[in-house]
């Protein structure tokens, strides 16, 4: 009899995501099996037990996701089932908390397409994340930062919540990273003035950038927004707009679902990729970019 795919989700909060339990069972894994309040010290004796149980053959069937709502943490137990395996018992792996990973992948990926259409690439461009101390804010602006742009993350708590943020987020993951208060109306817009990207990670149901925000800024080239839920995060900005120009802007707008659609795909890819794999792979945001990269590409060559 055929071993099934088996893939393991850990998470450190109480219950996995059903959009993430129904992405990987859509990916073709036989049997998705998830388990709540995983801590970072639980993390290397569930890989083991995950491991040995298979022998060297059912591991090439057998995968780990990790899940969660920080994305700090899942790139740690990601790194510590990594040092658990005990080679041949060698497992795929991939974290995606929140789905940050692949949202932030295929936010920066669309930006980076609707630059090319510019001349223009992420390099030397200046990037303002607002909402960027929560988890989709932080891995798109190391995302950022590692494309080669300058990121300044930006917080409605204040200056020092931002700097917090940027500073702990660059030292976990190697880049540079600013930060810069989003804490009232002068200080977004002070933000804008020079922005030449702005990318909204706002909490659902909070406006970002208002219209009159818009006006002071003047260097904007795009402007994305992942924020489903009305109003806006950045007005005029419509859910479904794919580099379509900003009214009263120079800069092209970038909606929720536009992105969740890149978002989707680059999630399905990599679990699809995991379970196909015959040696063991390790999934991360970087890996979730460029699929990103590679499916908008795809869809550009097919006049998509």
């Amino acid at each position: 009899m055929e071993r099934p795919y088996i893939l393991h989700m850990f998470t450190p909060g109480k219950q996995m995501s059903p959009f993430d339990v129904n992405m990987a069972a859509d990916a073709g894994y036989q049997l998705v099996v998830p388990y709540g309040e995983v801590g970072l010290d639980a993390v290397a004796g569930m890989t083991q037990d995950a491991i040995f149980s298979r022998g060297p053959k059912g591991v090439a069937r057998t995968g780990i996701f990790i899940g969660g709502r920080d994305a700090l943490l899942a790139a740690d137990m990601l790194k510590k089932a990594q040092a658990a395996m005990v080679k041949p018992f060698v497992v795929s792996l991939m974290a995606d908390p929140s789905g940050a990973y692949t949202t932030a992948a295929a936010m920066v990926a669309c930006v980076e397409q609707a630059l090319k259409t510019r001349g223009e690439g992420l390099a030397g461009q200046r990037v303002v994340v607002l909402g960027g101390t929560g988890p989709v804010g932080r891995i798109a602006a190391v995302i950022a930062a590692q494309a080669g742009a300058t990121v300044l993350l930006s917080s409605r708590q204040g200056i020092d919540a931002a700097e917090e943020a940027a500073t702990e987020t660059a030292k976990h993951f190697g880049v540079t990273l600013h930060g810069i208060s989003g804490g009232d109306a002068n200080a977004v817009r002070h933000s804008l003035a020079e922005a030449d990207v702005v990318l909204s990670c706002a909490k659902a149901g909070v406006q970002a950038v208002s219209a009159e925000d818009l006006k002071h800024a003047g260097a904007l080239k795009v402007a994305a927004d992942v924020n489903a839920v009305p109003p806006e995060g950045i007005a005029g900005v419509g859910v479904m707009d794919d580099a379509k120009p900003l009214a009263g802007t120079q800069a092209l707008g970038i909606g929720a679902l536009a992105i969740g659609n890149v978002k989707y795909q680059t999630q399905h890819r990599l679990l699809q990729r995991m379970r196909e794999a015959e040696k063991a792979v390790c999934y991360s945001f970087g890996d979730a970019f460029e699929t990103a990269r590679g499916w908008l590409a795809e869809k550009a060559a097919a006049g998509g």
